[in-house]
């Protein structure tokens, strides 16, 4: 069985801005990259969650997140890392598209993304890791019994190791 990272987006790899899809706004945090090669180094896969809401709410599509994820991917891939998979939830209760508009349980803090990426990889849940900026993008990692961590706390620690 392979082990994996299990990575947020918005405020984990990249600085949070409000439902962020223009490639111009995306920013990486400081030292997330080092952090993703290292952890590739170690043989992790990584893996990509990411909550999606502003496409339930109108705010830009599935094609513009796609477009984004694919300019971050190919950044990353230069500085030889990048994602083994990106799973992503477009779905939000309030949303006002109403094919995303509803309860879902891909959507963070549930599961079902976690699950779909176990599966789909062969990933033994015991030795990965979520990594998230938020209590709800560990939730689904503790649930599944992964090391849960929060990117802040794990980027001070590499600091100190550097």
């Amino acid at each position: 069985m392979n082990k994996a990272v299990f990575w947020d987006r918005d405020g984990t790899i990249n600085i949070e801005k409000n439902y962020l899809y223009k490639i111009d706004d995306f920013e990486f945090i400081p030292g997330v990259i080092d952090l993703m090669r290292k952890f590739k180094e170690e043989g992790y896969l990584q893996i990509l969650i990411t909550n999606q809401s502003g496409i339930a709410r109108g705010y830009y599509s599935i094609d513009d997140m796609k477009k984004l994820n694919e300019y971050m991917q190919a950044e990353l891939n230069k500085c030889g890392t990048g994602f083994d998979a990106i799973y992503f939830c477009p779905h939000h209760p309030d949303g006002i598209v109403k094919e995303f508009s509803r309860e879902c349980s891909c959507r963070k803090p549930g599961t079902g993304l976690f699950e779909r990426a176990i599966r789909d990889y062969n990933i033994d849940a015991h030795h990965s890791i979520a990594i998230g900026d938020k209590a709800r993008d560990l939730i689904p990692g503790e649930k599944l019994g992964m090391k849960t961590y929060f990117i802040e706390d794990i980027l001070k620690k590499q600091e100190k190791q550097t």
